[in-house]
Parts: structure tokens; sequence; C-alpha cells
């Protein structure tokens, strides 16, 4: 199943969709003329899953029979948000979780290049939440050093704690492309990720969530990401050094993970700031996030000087 958020314009609200064949399907709208009681917004339908499954595989059903076009769109039609358009908390990142990326940035890290024995972690502010299609936008007052980093998203499906390796895949809800886009001048001057990782707008994400079931293997996956055409970051899952188990049990000791929490995962080598000589996104760049089954997050960059 995939699952998005997008604006409607008519009454100015975010609601859930749900896409099938390059056309989204209105929750809201659906389970009024399906009489269900679906909940209204993806967070809600993540932290109610086990009962609202039935129900949402009867609306792609009814759906695919074209018996909901009244509460159909096609997808080129509407505004996608991100799926969790304000997460509830930070979105919970890895740092150096690729081989190669920690080899890139050995000179400019103090790890040396040497893969970490624990999981490196960091968090966004809710408020670097964007579209898979928004704009990133330059502050050059505020930073002249943005960089890219296309993620595989995990997004948690029930709450647990002390989570065991061997249970942790049961409580992931589904996937999401997500890029940790950072400003890494603001990371140099501060001595730590939080600031330089949390400016408005920098976490784009989406296009949609696919649910667990229907990602065979995550830990196989290729990502890509593009800047005006041109490929900067082709990776694979299969070169993380910690695995979604390893993260989940890691962050859940002894801290309570909750349906909706957000995990990025590492991004593979290829980041700008290691580039000889350093590169960084500029006004007119668009940059591509692409992860395998997915999909393709699309964001044009522009400049503020406010």
């Amino acid at each position: 199943m995939r699952l998005v958020s997008f604006f409607n314009q008519t009454n100015n609200t975010i609601r859930p969709g749900l896409v099938e064949q390059e056309v989204v399907i209105d929750i809201q709208h659906a389970k009024k003329l399906l009489q269900l009681t679906v909940p209204d917004s993806i967070q809600e339908i993540i932290e109610h899953y086990a009962t609202a499954h039935k129900d949402l595989q009867f609306i792609a059903e009814t759906a695919r029979q074209g018996r909901l076009n009244e509460a159909s769109y096609t997808l080129k039609d509407v505004s996608l948000t991100a799926p969790i358009p304000r997460p509830r908390k930070n979105i919970m990142c890895l740092a150096v979780n690729y081989t190669e990326h920690a080899k890139e940035t050995a000179a400019l890290r103090e790890h040396g290049g040497k893969a970490p024995t624990q999981p490196v972690m960091f968090t966004k502010a809710p408020t670097s939440v964007n579209g898979p299609y928004g704009n990133i936008v330059i502050n050059p007052a505020v930073s002249q050093q943005i960089d890219w980093e296309v993620e595989l998203g995990v997004i948690i499906g029930k709450k647990g704690i002390n989570i065991h390796e061997d249970e942790a895949m049961n409580y992931v809800f589904g996937y999401t492309v997500l890029n940790d886009v950072t400003a890494r001048d603001l990371q140099s001057r501060h001595k730590q990720f939080f600031k330089g990782k949390s400016l408005d707008g920098s976490c784009p994400m989406g296009p949609c969530i696919v649910t667990a079931d229907e990602i065979s293997d995550p830990h196989n996956l290729a990502l890509r990401l593009r800047v005006n055409g041109e490929i900067k970051q082709d990776g694979n899952t299969t070169q993380m050094i910690f695995s979604i188990p390893d993260m989940i049990a890691t962050l859940s000791l002894g801290m309570t993970l909750e349906p909706g929490d957000i995990i990025a995962t590492g991004t593979p080598s290829g980041v700008g700031f290691s580039r000889v000589p350093p590169e960084f996104l500029q006004p007119g760049d668009i940059m591509e996030s692409e992860v395998e089954g997915i999909g393709t997050l699309r964001n044009p960059i522009v400049s503020s000087q406010q």
C-alpha cells in the first residue's frame, strides 16, 4: 500500500490519500461514500493501522473497480506534502552509516574513515520537514554550504521500548525517501549536527510511504541523488554498516519509539562537502533523491535574502 498526504485547495486542508496506479484516492471522501471509519490523517492511520487496514484495502479494491471516481485524482494533478507533514517528534538520524561515506569524510571528521562500532545518532527538528517537490530555500546570510544526503526513511508503526533485534522489523510500518539536507558551515561552526541539520525545509520527504509488506528487502535498495540531472550519489542499502534492526534496537534502548516516528538510515558516498573541490547546492539547481521501489523527490533550490 502506498500512502500520501496532499493539499486540498477546495477547503485548504491536508488530506490522506491512497495511491493506486497513478491515481490518488481521497481517503476522507471515499470513507464517506462507503460509510467507513478510517482515520483522517496519515499519522492516525499509522497509529490505528491494525483496524484501518481492512477498510483501506476495501477502498483500494473499490477504486480499482472504477466505483470511486468522484473521490479520485490523477497523481500529477494533486499537490503532495510530506506523508507526515509535521512529525510529533524530531527525525532520528544515523551518521556515517555507509562504509564508503565514512571513508570519503575521513579527512574532514574525527573518525578518520573508520566505520563506527556503535550507531552515531543525531536528530532534525520537525520544522525541517518539506514536501517531495517543495523548494529548498537558501539564505546566504544563514548558510552558503548547503549539501545533499539521499536516504531511506523508516517509519515506526507501533509503540515499543527495549526492542530486541529479532523483533525489530515487526515495528516497521513502512518506508519513504528523504534527504538530510545539511548546512555544512553551521555544522562545523557549532561543533555538532543539530543546528546544521534543522534549517526550515531541510528534510524533503515522500513522495509516499510504502507499507513494509510491499518492500521485500529494505536492505537491498538502490539510492541515487542527482543535481541538474548529474548523478552525485549512487549507492545501495546493502552498504549500510548498521541494519534497520540494529538501529531500532539501539534507539529503543531505554527510549520509547512510537507510531509515526521517523528514522533516517544514513547516506551513501558522494556528498558535496567531501568532493575535491567541495560542491554545494546553488539557487536554480534541481535536486532529485530516489530510492528504488518507493519514488523520487524533486526539489528546486531557490534563494532568499530574508
